[in-house]
């Protein structure tokens, strides 16, 4: 488009972006509230999803990219629990975006929402990678993302009145719809219920709580520590002792060591997707459970 010199004050306003059209730039850690934030934001919201699920949530480099985006933020979406404790205050203090600090309405740990499970009763680096505040691995029970949504749903209102009741309708026929899938959910995996598993990590606790399920042991021998060649030959010796339905790894974890303890002790391996993107089937949130039930009913046959 050219314009005459007189008129370019004029074309550069028609060719400059409508306020109103200009999309919420919202931060997630992790792609399971990268993939809520799509559902509730629709297309007033740009997301950017700071890691992959083939990436440890514990461990993620504070690249440039990410501070840059950090930068521009409206509203940041973690899962806080201490989870992104080893590369989020750094990527913060880095980015020095003063609206999408903790305690501003731009800024959601979403595990401060939910009742966390496993909280510990004393601290003591010794036991591991503790977490003060409990497990932080709160997505795998679909009725926390149900309260986490509520939350989103409001901080997007709040941060952008103007489209709140665009907001407002997305976060109610998400969470119709959230219902419907979990009652479904619920009914097919019944004959989950005393399945006999062994993660890798202790990142299936929900899951497993939510389901009925059974934690006998996992291949960590503590949380964050993987297991040494002793300590998974012991392993095979309880799971023989103790049995098991099923040895687990999420789609993070390194597979070696399950795939060691599969072969050794007989026992079906799953791979879980653990986020939204772990596996192909897995695509969104509703994918996400769809297949860790799949594939956890399939190893149960």
């Amino acid at each position: 488009m050219k314009c005459p010199a007189i008129l370019l004050s004029v074309c550069l306003v028609a060719l400059a972006p409508s306020p109103a059209s200009a999309a919420l730039n919202v931060f997630a850690c992790l792609p399971e509230w990268a993939s809520l934030a799509q559902e509730l934001g629709g297309d007033k919201v740009a997301v950017y999803q700071a890691s992959s699920p083939l990436q440890d949530p514990h461990r993620i480099e504070a690249r440039p990219s990410l501070v840059a985006h950090m930068r521009s933020a409206d509203l940041a979406i973690c899962t806080g629990a201490e989870l992104e404790v080893g590369w989020l205050p750094v990527l913060m203090q880095t980015a020095g975006n003063k609206n999408v600090q903790p305690g501003t309405p731009g800024y959601i740990a979403a595990a401060d929402y939910v009742e966390r499970l496993e909280v510990p009763t004393r601290l003591d680096r010794a036991e591991g990678d503790i977490h003060p505040s409990g497990n932080p691995h709160i997505q795998l029970d679909p009725r926390n993302i149900a309260r986490v949504a509520t939350v989103v749903s409001d901080r997007l209102a709040k941060i952008d009145p103007k489209n709140a009741a665009y907001y407002a309708a997305r976060g109610d026929d998400f969470q119709t719809r959230w219902k419907a899938a979990i009652a479904r959910w619920e009914v097919d995996a019944q004959p989950l219920k005393g399945m006999r598993l062994v993660p890798y990590h202790k990142d299936s606790v929900y899951l497993i709580h939510w389901l009925g399920m059974v934690e006998v042991m996992d291949i960590e021998p503590k949380p964050g520590i993987p297991p040494s060649a002793g300590y998974l030959t012991e392993l095979v010796g309880r799971i023989q002792r103790d049995g098991a339905d099923a040895i687990t790894r999420s789609a993070y974890n390194d597979p070696k060591a399950a795939q060691w303890l599969s072969e050794h002790t007989h026992v079906a391996l799953v791979e879980l997707p653990y986020t939204v993107g772990g596996t192909p089937g897995a695509k969104d949130l509703f994918g996400l459970f769809d297949d860790t039930i799949a594939r956890l009913k399939q190893a149960r046959k």
